[in-house]
Parts: C-alpha cells; structure tokens; sequence
C-alpha cells in the first residue's frame, strides 16, 4: 500500500498513457467500415457489388451509382438470387452504417466472405463528393 502512496504520480501517468494508446482501437471501433475510397477501389479493382439495404423509398431519394437495393428486411431472402457469386466483393450501403452493420452479419452467415460495410453509410459517401444516383 506504502508504494501506491509514495509512486502514485507514476501509476497516474501509466493509467493515463496506456488510455492513449487504447484510443485508436475505441474509436476505430466505432466507425467500422470501409472507407468511400476503399470501396471506390473495391468497385473499380475488382467489381465489387453493392447492395444498398435501405427502404425503396430512401433509395429513390438516393444512392450509390449501379447499386442494387435489398432492404434490410428481405436481405437473407433475396441475396443468394441477387448475387450469386459469393466469392466477389460484397459492399452493403445504408444512410448512416448502422443498418449496414447488421446487414454485414447477415451476408457473413449467408457466406459471403468478403461482405464489408461502407462506415459512414451514404452520409460518408455525399461528403467524399462521390457520385448519387436517383431513380
């Protein structure tokens, strides 16, 4: 107890650089998802899909140029028939990411091994001045 009193500036300072070194990882984890870049990449490297999982109604507003809208509801229905191939790169699409994370467990279940999400969503997307479509 006497070395807790007599070096508690030390453990302060431990306490404090090992949060710091912990940062990075909390935060990454809350923006999980590619990047718009990474997934401009993935689309025109190696012709990746996107799914859009929103409703019909907020993918006519607007989306991703060539996706394809799957709403979150009736994903594991109608995936396998929308795309087929399960070993091309799968990038699912919402307004913000969080329906996007959900549906990224449900592609990694129907086996898609290579499904990401796109962090950000659609948001992350407008603000990269990427392309919008609207149908």
């Amino acid at each position: 107890m006497s070395f807790i009193v007599n070096n508690w500036m030390l453990i302060a300072i431990a306490l404090v650089s090992g949060s710091m070194l912990l940062w990075p990882v909390v935060q990454g984890a809350a923006t999980a998802g590619l990047t718009p870049a990474a997934v401009v990449q993935l689309i025109n490297r190696e012709k990746a899909v996107v799914v859009d999982v929103c409703e019909t109604n907020e993918f006519a507003a607007g989306h991703v140029t060539g996706s394809k809208n799957i709403p979150l509801g009736e994903l594991e229905a109608k995936l396998p028939n929308s795309v087929k191939n399960k070993t091309v790169p799968l990038i699912l699409v919402c307004q913000t990411g969080a329906r996007s994370g959900r549906a990224l467990a449900i592609a990694k279940k129907l086996g898609y091994e290579q499904a990401n999400s796109l962090g950000g969503g659609l948001a992350a997307w407008r603000s990269a001045n990427l392309p919008i479509e609207k149908s």
